[in-house]
């Protein structure tokens, strides 16, 4: 009974690690942007649209998504963004699986707008 409750305990300690870390957009702040890299993963016409500042856009819907990483240090970490939050989600998924240090900024640049009119 004991190995079995030491199981499933290690089971949620090792899931619960593995999980993409995330943070509501609006809470962002770009102070140490050296250990960071900002992407906006929306497309070349919303990114054109408007942006937050230092963000490099590379497109969820690119077929080259993937290989456009290959040139991001993995010690750095990766905050992404899109419109509402969906595909930086998605985006946050495929690259936590390869390795790579995500920061899911949850509510996309619509939150963010939204923020910024508020204040």
């Amino acid at each position: 009974m004991k190995f079995t409750l030491f199981l499933i305990m290690l089971l949620f300690v090792n899931l619960s690690y593995s999980q993409i870390k995330s943070k509501p957009i609006t809470e962002f702040s770009q102070n140490d942007t050296k250990s960071m890299v900002l992407v906006d993963v929306r497309t070349a016409k919303e990114y054109d649209a408007g942006h937050l500042e230092n963000a490099v856009n590379i497109n969820w819907y690119d077929p080259e998504f993937i290989n456009k990483f290959s040139k991001i240090d993995k010690e750095k970490t990766i905050y992404l963004y899109c419109k509402m939050g969906g595909r930086s989600a998605k985006a946050a998924s495929v690259l936590d699986s390869l390795g790579f240090k995500v920061v899911d900024l949850k509510g996309g640049y619509t939150a963010f707008l939204e923020k910024l009119n508020k204040d």
